[in-house]
Parts: C-alpha cells; structure tokens; sequence
C-alpha cells in the first residue's frame, strides 16, 4: 500500500514537470502570420442603382480605415480584444453608420445606443443597452466585461457606470445628423398615414435624449460638414449595425458590435448586437460572430450561438456554419441580415441574404478587400 502511494506520489509530480513550459489553451506561442481582421457596416437594401460614386468611396474609405486600425494593433502584438474595439470606436465615430455618431433616432426622438464585446479566450463578455450620452458604446461595454461583475449594464444605470470608469460623456446632441433625423421624420409620418402610431403621442421634433450631463469633455457639437453628410446611405430598409471580429498572434478570438438600433423604434427596444449569442459571439473552440439585421429574428434564433455550436457540435467549418445559418435557417424563417465570422485558423465567412453588406477584411500579409454589394 506504501508503495502505491509512493508511485501515485511520483506519477502526480512526473506530471506537474512535464506540463511546465507548455503554453496554456489560448496562449500558444506567438504567430504573427495568423492574425485576420474581419469587419462589417450593416446590412440591408443596399443596391448599386441608387449608390453613387460618392457615396460609395465614402463608405469603402472609411470601412478601410477601420480595418487599417485595427490591422495596426494586431500586426503590433495587440491582442484581438483591442483590435476589435479599436476598429469599431472608428466606426462609432463616423456619421456613415447606424452606431455612435451615425446612431438613428428612436419613435421620441432619442438616440439609443447598444453594444457588446466578448473575448473567445475567457468566454467573459461585456454589454450595454439604451445609454444616451457615452461617445464610445463598445468601450462602455468593455469596461462593463472588465471593470465589474456583470455582463450587462443598460440605460441611466449605464451611463452612470461608465462616468465612474472615467469614459468620454457627451451632450446627447453628439449624436445628431440631419440624414438620420430626416428618416426619423419620414417614418413618424408615415406612422401616422398609416394609423399606426398613437396619435396622442407621436413626437414633432427631435428631443434630447436626457437631461444636460456635466461633463469636463469638450465635444464640438454641431451639424456635419454636408461633404460628409451627404454620403449616408438611406435607401431604403438598412441595418447599419457595426461589428468586427479579430484573430490576434496568440491564437485567441475576440468579436464586437455596436448599433443604434432600428429607426423609430419605441419602448425601449433592443436588438440583438448586445445579446450574447445573438448578435455578439466569441469562443476559442469554434469562431466569433458579429451579426447585423432584424435583430427578433437573430435574437429567438440565437444567430451567433448557433454558427459556433454547429461547428462545435456537427464538425462544420466556419463557411458552412455561417451559410446554413443565414442563407438557409434565417431566409426560411424570414430574417434579414448578414454576419461575419472567424475561426482560429483565420478562416472567415461573410454571409448575408439582403441585397448588400458593408464588409472587409485584412489578413497578416496585409492583403485586404472591402466589399458592399452581392
């Protein structure tokens, strides 16, 4: 019996020795030729009929922009996590999408703003949902992931948050661009010739979306330049969701979204792009997800989940899982929208079932394409 106990004794530390110096899950050793960078803009009715030159310059050089970025990050040892935010605060930042600055306004008038980070490597997550007043809402997010116990944050309580973790506040007059308030006001009308709006409370005007916040940042409010404004696309239905997903040198996988929702949305609705698995996904063993469209759809259907559970789980490849997901799964439940996703061998998917996605992406070697139409 000694004698077992001695030989279970020696085989534990034979073990422990052995494992000394092995990389742990995720922390493999550094391969710069792996990193891969894939981004999205929206999805939608985005057709070249009504797209002018101007317009779409303005869209591929910003969607380059982003990815230059973030590529930057990553081709410097960054990891996928700070890729990912990077990237999307550029997005955030322009008035071209439906996320931070570009952000469309809400049935009262309101800007709403929703976002959520994970990280593939820890499987930790961050969200926020309705905040009003944070310049950056994937950082709000991030900090949620990193500077506190929870995985979502939404509204005042938010906003407060992210004031104690020192993030940039803004009037909630940051958010404003004429092109958005234009199609607010386009679908309060047609609300209204249509009977289907509460008559007793449809808005006439945009309204602040909370009350003055004193803050010691100085943000230049104002209308954009025209030259600029100019260049939103509006043509139709268009989900302009932003997201990106990032494969960094040590192997790990990391996504993030951020959106203003849907025009005219009311009551507080929220889509999917902060629910975890729906429309922000990242996990080591199969891919990270971001996804862009009609955020119900994503959201009963778990759209992100589901592609990494189907490689998981059925052996699929990162193209497979994405595809059957949303040219098959989501087109015969009548859900419209796209995704990106990324597998830790850097392989990629770009799927969507509308008529045009923003969407790029930049490898090690820096070769990069930024795409819009089928």
């Amino acid at each position: 019996m000694r004698n077992l106990g001695l030989s279970f004794l020696f085989l534990l530390l034979t073990t422990a020795l052995s494992a000394q110096g092995q990389p742990a899950p995720g922390t493999a050793k550094p391969d710069a030729s792996r990193i891969t960078l894939v981004i999205h803009g929206g999805a939608g009715t985005i057709t070249r009929a009504n797209m002018t030159p101007e317009k779409e310059k303005a869209y591929q050089e910003k969607l380059n922009e982003a990815l230059q970025v973030g590529y930057a990050i990553l081709k410097k040892g960054g990891t996928s996590l700070d890729a990912v935010e990077a990237t999307v605060r550029v997005m955030e930042d322009s008035p071209l999408f439906n996320a931070g600055k570009g952000a469309v306004f809400t049935h009262e008038g309101r800007n709403e703003l929703d976002a959520a980070i994970m990280d593939g490597k820890t499987g930790k997550a961050g969200a926020v949902a309705g905040i009003t007043v944070v310049r950056n809402p994937i950082s709000a997010a991030r900090a949620v992931m990193e500077k506190s116990e929870h995985v979502m944050m939404v509204g005042p309580g938010a906003e407060q948050f992210a004031r104690e973790k020192g993030l940039e506040i803004v009037e909630p007059a940051y958010f404003y661009t004429e092109a958005r308030h234009k199609q607010w006001e386009t679908a309060v009308q047609k609300d209204k010739s249509a009977g289907t709006a509460d008559q007793l409370s449809a808005p006439t005007k945009a309204v602040p979306s909370a009350a003055p916040v004193k803050t010691k940042v100085k943000v230049k409010i104002g209308k954009p330049q025209s030259s600029v404004e100019d260049q939103i696309f509006t043509e139709g239905r268009k989900f302009g969701t932003v997201g990106a997903v990032a494969l960094d040198q040590y192997g790990n996988l990391a996504a993030a979204t951020s959106t203003g929702g849907m025009t005219n949305k009311r009551y507080g609705r929220v889509g999917d792009a902060p629910i975890i698995g729906a429309g922000t996904y990242a996990d080591n063993a199969a891919c990270a997800v971001s996804a862009t469209g009609h955020g119900e759809f994503f959201i009963r259907y778990a759209v992100a989940h589901d592609i990494a559970a189907r490689m998981q789980y059925k052996g699929q490849t990162v193209q497979q899982a994405a595809g059957d997901v949303v040219l098959k799964k989501l087109v015969e439940l009548g859900g419209e929208g796209g995704v990106i996703a990324l597998d830790r061998e850097g392989n990629f998917a770009m799927p969507f079932n509308s008529e045009g996605m923003y969407r790029g992406y930049i490898k090690a070697n820096g070769q990069s394409e930024v795409l819009i139409y089928k």
